[in-house]
């Protein structure tokens, strides 16, 4: 699954005491093999982010594979 600007996302958390993070991919900033994106949290922080393996995933559940 190729993942895009607008898409919402979905990040597992380290720790089990906090719940997945979530936000919506403002821009692709490099594509594969190592994909980075710029993402804006729902929490208001906006970061790039460069996610292990499957660490990133789609918040809508249509589109996950």
């Amino acid at each position: 699954m190729e993942l895009k600007a607008g898409d919402r996302v979905e990040v597992e958390s380290e720790s089990t005491e906090r719940p997945p993070r979530t936000g919506v991919i403002k821009e692709v900033v490099q594509r594969a093999p190592s994909p980075r994106y710029r993402i804006s949290w729902d929490d208001g922080h906006e970061s790039i982010y460069t996610p292990a393996a499957g660490a990133l995933r789609s918040a809508d559940p249509a589109k996950r594979s």
